[in-house]
């Protein structure tokens, strides 16, 4: 399989995004993934694990060294973007790929575009900035929630007593990673449906009361009230990053959606009347413009893929530039004009390009007229 995807991409195939992340195991080895995207010749999008494997560190240099060799090894010339998380290493390593690149006029405007950020990664340092003050009443929860699922008798005790309070309710209890903050958000979810159970329990089984106590304690009346404002703030972000996240389907076109809808968002809570959530979001809105605060900032093509949706184009462009950055959006507009005719001509110089345009115009001619036949019926 292998040499017939080598054999696919030394071909003049469209160019490859790249995503990649590393990560530290349990015995303090350093891991590294990364993964191909393209659109092939049928239009579909493709996705292939390219590599898996132990790097020397976290540096910038080991990771674009480790990706360039995987690189080689696969043939792989053209690359397009390459999507990272936003820890300062990544910063080091897509520079050290950029110049590899452009020393062999492999990338599009000298690189300009390469170093995309993980829109799902900032969403999540977002989240996890604004509800860091309810952590208490989250930690109550998850003890709560971590004792019920230890063990069966206890799981068994526990939906006896849903029962009893007649809570209508077949989600299972299921315990968050911490770090992930979209499953902190369905285990809370979850959660909160059992309040009652959960009081019910904490009556009848002493060694609940004290193994709770001996760590972040008993959720209280108060706990739970906070945990329903933090599921109100979470769940539109759950859904946001759910329409970011998929692997089957070209995402890049709702990229610059999800940036006004967080924006509106913010703006409506603002205004809900509850402290709690003002506070919470006025912090995620910090957050927030530390990464997307300045349109000049924003990598071009989360702008560029907008104008290429059929559905959005110039004029929700317009729209969502002037309602984020309405200080400067004609200087914003005028940018991304200026990028799109640069991109524009890169692509029209290049000559296999052309002549793949005009071995395909008379189907285009064809295809037009049988448009203009049915139009006219």
């Amino acid at each position: 399989m292998k040499s017939v995807m080598k054999n696919y991409f030394e071909k003049d195939i469209s160019r490859v995004c790249l995503t990649t992340d590393t990560w530290t195991s349990l015995q303090r080895i350093s891991y590294m993934v990364l993964t191909a995207h393209w659109v092939d010749d049928e239009w579909r999008l493709q996705k292939r694990i390219i590599n898996f494997c132990p790097i020397s560190a976290h540096r910038g240099e080991s990771i674009g060294q480790a990706i360039e060799k995987c690189l080689r090894d696969w043939g792989i010339e053209r690359v397009f973007t390459i999507t990272v998380d936003n820890a300062s290493a990544n910063s080091v390593a897509i520079e050290y790929l950029r110049k590899k690149f452009n020393h062999r006029n492999a990338s599009v405007a000298n690189g300009k575009f390469i170093h995309m950020r993980c829109v799902a990664h900032i969403l999540n340092l977002i989240v996890q900035y604004g509800i860091k003050d309810a952590s208490v009443s989250v930690d109550r929860v998850r003890g709560a929630v971590r004792y019920i699922r230890a063990s069966p008798s206890r799981l068994t005790k526990f939906n006896q007593r849903v029962k009893e309070e007649m809570i209508d309710s077949k989600a299972q209890l299921c315990l968050d990673v911490p770090t992930r903050w979209n499953s902190t958000y369905m285990m809370l979810k979850v959660a909160e449906k059992y309040e009652r159970a959960f009081e019910s329990y904490v009556r009848d089984d002493h060694n609940f009361f004290l193994d709770l106590t001996a760590g972040d304690g008993v959720p209280t009346f108060d706990d739970w009230e906070i945990v329903r404002r933090v599921i109100k703030v979470l769940e539109p972000f759950y859904h946001l990053t759910l329409k970011v996240s998929g692997s089957l389907h070209v995402t890049s076109h709702s990229l610059f959606e999800v940036l006004t809808d967080v924006h509106c968002l913010f703006d409506g809570w603002q205004d809900c009347g509850d402290l709690e959530i003002i506070s919470m979001t006025s912090k995620m809105r910090e957050k927030y413009n530390k990464y997307w605060g300045e349109g000049n900032k924003i990598n071009m093509l989360v702008y560029l893929a907008v104008i290429f949706d059929p559905r959005c184009k110039m004029s929700f462009l317009d729209f969502g530039v002037n309602l984020l950055f309405p200080n400067v959006a004609n200087d914003i507009i005028k940018m991304i004009d200026k990028e799109l005719h640069c991109l524009f001509n890169e692509y029209s110089s290049n000559a296999g390009r052309i002549e793949l345009f005009e071995g395909r115009s008379s189907s285009l001619t064809n295809l037009c007229a049988s448009m203009e036949i049915d139009r006219s019926k």
